[in-house]
């Protein structure tokens, strides 16, 4: 078992900063990768960022540039940096801690980026 928790969500002007971090405990040696998604009211869920227990990142088009994904070799903490907010931003977003065969997600946080 795996427990997420995401925080430092909030409402920010266009242009702006945030960061949003994602804290993991329990069985984390498990986890193979951290991966954000980000869901806007009426719209499906997508990828935002990765990074696996190997470091290695990978990232949607539309954040590439803006967006940086960090953590320890544990990812027992990861953080996502987002600068250069668009309102399109503007979605909850989700830390998922992927195990071989499971997924464990948090309860999400609000990012709402103002024009």
């Amino acid at each position: 078992q795996v427990q997420v928790v995401e925080s430092g969500g909030g409402l920010v002007q266009a242009g702006g900063s945030l960061r949003l971090s994602c804290t993991t405990s329990g069985s984390t040696s498990s986890i193979n990768a951290i991966e954000w998604y980000r869901q806007a009211a009426g719209r499906k869920r997508g990828l935002v960022a990765k990074i696996t227990n190997h470091g290695a990142t990978t990232y949607a088009d539309s954040v590439k540039g803006r967006f940086t994904i960090s953590g320890n070799n544990a990812l027992n903490t990861v953080y996502l940096q987002m600068n250069s907010l668009k309102p399109e931003d503007s979605a909850v977003y989700y830390c998922y801690a992927a195990l071989q065969w499971s997924y464990y997600r948090g309860q999400g946080t609000q990012v709402t980026v103002s024009s």
